[in-house]
């Protein structure tokens, strides 16, 4: 017998951080928000980003509830890897995420820039043409 099991909510719909997330990811062209695994996810066809992770050290869980989960070309990752505020997600890093905790990132022109390029990397031709038109 198969058992479906539900993921617990795991965020705060009221988060700042959140908001913000939603402002920049639901302004690109055609996306929007679902839960997955009781987290929000921004999606087109394919999902450009995760709110929230974590990562698994010396065999604890730890949660980065406040960060952004973004697949990254190959080229950005490495640099990507190399920053103290980034870290490869558990589950999703080795499908080439990234995670950018945002309670060490200030910079929201950074944090837009990541998710209009996983926009790119997974939305299709049509709507990353569409990006380009957008003011």
């Amino acid at each position: 017998m198969l058992v479906s099991v539900a993921h617990p909510t795991m965020f705060e719909d009221c988060d700042p951080l959140l908001a913000r997330v939603r402002e920049l990811a639901l302004g690109l062209p055609d996306a929007a928000e679902k839960i997955s695994h009781g987290r929000p996810a921004f999606c087109t066809t394919k999902v450009f980003a995760y709110y929230g992770g974590s990562v698994r050290e010396a065999g604890e869980w730890v949660p980065h509830d406040h960060a952004v989960l973004v697949p990254a070309d190959p080229d950005s990752r490495t640099a990507l890897e190399q920053d103290p505020r980034c870290f490869v997600p558990a589950y999703r890093g080795p499908s080439g995420y990234i995670g950018l905790d945002l309670e060490a990132a200030s910079d929201w022109e950074e944090v837009a820039e990541l998710l209009q390029e996983s926009y790119r990397l997974t939305a299709g031709t049509r709507r990353v043409a569409r990006l380009g038109l957008k003011s």
